[in-house]
């Protein structure tokens, strides 16, 4: 049995970067050998095991070969005969395809090393076509990798695969797994970049065919997506929403970012009437909390401050209720709240 570091934990650790997570590859052993040894298997496609004092993943080394659409149309051959160059060129990139050895040896078969050196995101092998998934991975790494380039060989293959349809084999999580990580990268909008050069924006995000001027900013995580839907209207977003499986609570964020928008960074000078509608929309006199995610977005997208408006948000919070109004039931009950909100509204605004 032989154990090596490998993936993406080579990769950062040549490149002086803190590693956190970390993928172990074990080289001429068995399931029934790991289990003997103390390791816990999981995972039901092929056998990845626990070790069983610090719970770090341990592989053992396979060969796949492509039978059919889809993540699982794969054949798998995890044998003890496997060797660490035939894992290594399964794998996507070659500058994820090295090992490292216990002793700090590192085992480059496939020139990931130099493409490391040289900022480049090279595919290991013609095999590369046979996973769809890879050419959001290498979108994903190129916004992770500050400075990293797609070489054009490596952007043929993604071409190709996309013109072919392949993308369409994909789930749509698995899609958006990818999408949510490179939003939080360095440069997020060189996702799209390397889909749009690769023509694999389709199927999954033809909203953004279309560079908008703000696909480039400092923003990330789900203020990212928020600013990349800025020019969409609603239905726009929960189409792409519904496409992606996006969790409901990011779909809302981005919906919400784009009713308030065009009205809070002035909300001094609408209508109070308005502003009360719009709050309304956006559930803040049941919940406030998410509307203050959309505010901190929208201090950094305008340069304004929203204190004020917050302060008037923990205003309405605490009043105008149904207690305020004795004796007032049914609809006349609410358009009396309604009412004290607008007069409310009225009363921040001239505080200036």
């Amino acid at each position: 049995m032989q154990i090596y570091l490998v993936g993406g934990a080579v990769r950062d650790q040549l490149r002086g970067v803190a590693v956190s997570d970390r993928d172990w590859l074990v080289v001429g052993s068995t399931p029934q050998a790991m289990r003997r040894a103390g390791f816990r298997q999981v995972g039901a496609d092929f056998p990845v095991f626990l070790h069983p004092h610090d719970n770090e993943e341990y592989a053992l080394a396979r060969t796949e070969r492509r039978t059919g659409p889809g993540h699982r149309g794969f054949v798998t051959d995890f044998s003890p005969d496997v060797t660490l160059e035939e894992d290594l060129k399964r794998r996507d990139l070659t500058v994820n395809a090295m090992a490292m050895t216990p002793e700090g040896e590192i085992i480059d078969p496939y020139g990931g090393r130099e493409d490391l050196r040289r900022r480049l995101l090279r595919a290991v092998s013609p095999a590369f076509s046979e996973d769809p998934l890879r050419v959001f991975r290498v979108a994903r790494f190129a916004a992770q990798l500050e400075g990293f380039s797609v070489v054009p060989e490596t952007l043929a293959l993604m071409r190709e695969m996309a013109r072919g349809g392949r993308l369409a084999e994909l789930a749509p999580e698995r899609v958006w797994q990818e999408l949510r990580r490179a939003v939080d990268t360095p440069s997020p909008w060189r996702f799209l970049d390397v889909l749009r050069d690769a023509d694999a924006l389709l199927p999954f995000f033809e909203e953004w065919r279309v560079e908008p001027p703000l696909l480039r900013h400092a923003f990330r995580g789900d203020a990212c997506l928020a600013a990349w839907c800025e020019h969409l209207d609603g239905e726009a977003v929960r189409s792409l929403a519904q496409r992606l499986r996006m969790p409901n609570a990011v779909r809302d964020f981005v919906l919400h970012v784009g009713l308030a928008a065009p009205l809070l960074p002035r909300w001094r000078d609408v209508a109070a009437e308005e502003i009360v509608r719009l709050l309304g929309r956006l559930r803040a006199f049941q919940d406030g909390s998410a509307l203050r995610a959309v505010l901190r977005y929208l201090e950094s997208r305008h340069g304004v401050l929203l204190a004020a408006f917050e302060a008037l948000l923990d205003d309405l919070a605490a009043a105008p209720r149904a207690i305020d109004f004795p004796g007032i039931e049914g609809r006349a009950l609410g358009e009396a709240i309604e009412r004290a909100r607008v007069e409310r509204v009225r009363e921040a605004q001239r505080a200036r």
